[in-house]
């Protein structure tokens, strides 16, 4: 069997084998899907057996999967969320964030470049990861799950941000005007949305759910490719782009018969969480340098100081972001929520070592310091919560109970 017949076998297989292992270990210790899926990664990788090895059709699928968590972590944002106090809370506290983080990078970073790229990657929040764990915790549509979201949404947005400006290749103020061309497009876009009739489109839904026309699946990927299109040809980072699909498919959506947004909200959880995002998330375990850092004590040495540091630079947001007379318990959870992080850390450290800006060594750390917020941040933030009767695996959905509110009208995570 050649590499890539053995490649095309052993990946579904991890992903089948992964929440196995994870419903298996549930029973002693609640730890995270992700975890798995990359340890097992690493297992079959390079740095492992070395049965499996980064290629490129592999690489261009971890894509995929990279872009189907971000739009799902958008997806589950109700834009009406990022206005008012707390939103403007949770984006001066993540100010305070990158304050913190810029000054680890100058400490850490050998250069100037070096600084910005740590920074960025340091001010980010694993909302697509954390989600599907609030869910099963039963946490999502409580007042502490709406502020961990809340804070999420920020450190998925604003790194994504930073990154299209500092990180694109362009000069500061060219960055600014294509990120400005590309968010006043996506204004019209959630202009035309939340105003437009769409009668025709609830026709087409209603006709289509439970056949094989699956229009508002096929529509709703539309609207993904759209907008990655539309940010990689104007330069701005493609992940921006899908997160912001994932916001406008929610408005798209919206006010339509709730039974059918739940279908369609589990298909497409099972789109991005039974197929791409695993796919990702394995890809990173192979391609992960473990060998090389395992033989390098310096770089080693960073991995749990990355950890700390990335609990002190989001978890300070997290903190307040609970609201005032919140009890130490939830500003525990939301501190470590919030400061959980993993595919902003991968993306970016990518581009650093890219440009050849980082070293591989400090990104195969900081790498490995986000492994270890995945790891233990979302395992001690729930001590003390009661998990929920009916959790289920990360990653899947709940199902729905009778009468429950719309899942894309606003106001359901309240």
């Amino acid at each position: 069997m050649t590499g890539d017949e053995l490649t095309t076998l052993l990946v579904p297989l991890v992903a089948v084998i992964a929440p196995l292992l994870a419903a298996l270990v549930r029973r002693v210790l609640v730890i995270p899907l992700v975890v798995f899926e990359i340890g097992l990664g690493m297992l079959l990788g390079p740095s492992g057996l070395g049965w499996v090895s980064d290629t490129a059709v592999l690489d261009t699928m971890s894509q995929f999967g990279l872009a189907a968590l971000f739009f799902m972590a958008g997806n589950e944002i109700d834009p009406a969320t990022l206005r008012g106090p707390a939103a403007r809370r949770g984006l001066g506290w993540w100010g305070v964030s990158a304050a913190l983080a810029l000054a680890a990078g100058f400490v850490i970073g050998a250069d100037p470049g070096a600084a910005v790229i740590i920074g960025v990657a340091l001010t980010g929040t694993a909302l697509g990861t954390i989600m599907p764990m609030l869910r099963d915790a039963g946490l999502s549509r409580t007042p502490l799950g709406r502020a961990i979201t809340t804070a999420g949404a920020i450190g998925e947005f604003a790194p994504l941000v930073a990154i299209s400006v500092f990180l694109s290749g362009r000069q500061p103020l060219g960055g600014t005007l294509v990120l400005v061309l590309f968010v006043a497009v996506a204004a019209v876009a959630f202009w035309l949305a939340s105003r437009g009739p769409r009668d025709w489109l609830r026709r087409m839904v209603s006709m289509t759910l439970h056949t094989s026309g699956q229009f508002a699946v096929r529509f709703v990927l539309l609207l993904l490719a759209a907008l990655v299109s539309l940010a990689i040809a104007l330069g701005v980072d493609f992940l921006l782009g899908a997160f912001t699909a994932g916001m406008l498919a929610r408005v798209v959506l919206q006010g339509g018969d709730p039974e059918e947004l739940r279908v369609i909200e589990a298909k497409l959880d099972s789109v991005a969480f039974g197929f791409l995002v695993p796919v990702f998330f394995i890809t990173t375990g192979i391609s992960f340098p473990l060998a090389a850092l395992l033989s390098d004590p310096a770089a080693l040495a960073l991995v749990p100081v990355f950890a700390l540091v990335m609990l002190l630079v989001r978890g300070v947001a997290g903190w307040f972001a609970a609201g005032r007379g919140a009890p130490l318990r939830d500003r525990r959870t939301a501190a470590l929520f919030t400061a959980t992080t993993l595919p902003l850390v991968i993306a970016v450290t990518a581009i650093g070592t890219d440009h050849g800006v980082l070293d591989s060594q400090v990104a195969a750390a900081m790498v490995g310091g986000a492994m270890l917020t995945v790891l233990l941040f979302p395992m001690l933030a729930l001590v003390g919560h009661r998990p929920d009767p009916t959790a289920r695996v990360a990653g899947e959905t709940a199902p729905a109970a009778a009468g429950a509110p719309d899942p894309f009208s606003q106001g359901a995570h309240e």
